[in-house]
């Protein structure tokens, strides 16, 4: 399997915010569409800080207020 799973990262801290993501596509200038293996989605606001395709995690960084 070729899934990755989505990690945001606050400050030192990762804490995983989906698991299985097949797709990753922007939904507007500041969020990302995340839609998991079975088609459940979620869109989180912010940026892409980094990919690690070795672990297969997508790290996210929040939009600050």
């Amino acid at each position: 399997m070729c899934e990755a799973n989505a990690c945001l990262i606050q400050g030192d801290k990762e804490e995983l915010i989906m698991e299985s993501v097949d797709i990753v596509e922007p939904q507007d200038e500041d969020s990302w569409r995340r839609v998991g293996i079975f088609g459940d989605q979620k869109i989180i606001k912010g940026s892409i800080k980094m990919m690690n395709l070795v672990d297969h995690k997508i790290f996210f960084e929040p939009k600050p207020d």
